[in-house]
């Protein structure tokens, strides 16, 4: 239960959540830890478990791209069996029926967000946005609706607020972190 959201505006990859942390018997907790970090040239939103999140945000350190690999082609391969290789290091990582499963996150690399699926396949939305968790449907409307504002962060913000107005599982306070803070 949450909603992340992130955007790509003139290079500079946007991603924001909110601070809802639910049990399976729908019990809420504001949480004080964020959803949404920077670590390196990476910014990331999880959804699915704060543990797997607390994997992402500490201690995981995936290999530069190697000379003359493309993005897309790093993301699956490099970027992903690093997270392979710490979910499972951590404990998080899940067989079913002999398939290997993490979580759900966004992440924003190289002025590019991608989504990463809970069967660790890489997704990069044409939009030039994205949303994961339970608030995702109406995060999207609300980016799409707002796609000639030129704020990217008032526009992250608003997807957030409609969010946490239509679904249980999303509150507030909302976080924002970007790529290229130098610029921002």
């Amino acid at each position: 239960m949450t909603c992340i959201v992130g955007l790509v505006n003139k290079g500079t990859v946007y991603i924001g959540g909110d601070s809802a942390g639910l049990d399976s018997n729908y019990s809420l907790v504001v949480r004080n830890d964020r959803k949404v970090f920077r670590s390196g040239d990476f910014v990331m939103g999880f959804t699915s478990s704060f543990r797997m999140g607390q994997f992402l945000a500490f201690g995981f350190h995936p290999n530069r791209p190697r000379v003359g690999v493309d993005v897309m082609t790093y993301m699956v391969t490099d970027f992903i069996d690093a997270v392979r290789a710490r979910m499972k290091y951590g404990g998080f990582a899940r067989t079913r029926d002999s398939a290997e499963y993490g979580g759900t996150f966004l992440v924003g690399y190289a002025a590019r967000l991608f989504h990463i699926s809970d069967d660790y396949q890489v997704g990069e939305s044409v939009h030039g946005f994205d949303a994961c968790g339970c608030g995702n449907a109406i995060a999207l409307g609300s980016l799409r609706s707002t796609r000639d504002w030129n704020d990217p962060k008032a526009r992250l913000l608003e997807a957030l607020g409609a969010a946490e107005t239509f679904s249980a599982g999303v509150r507030g306070p909302f976080y924002l972190e970007h790529t290229d803070c130098t610029n921002n």
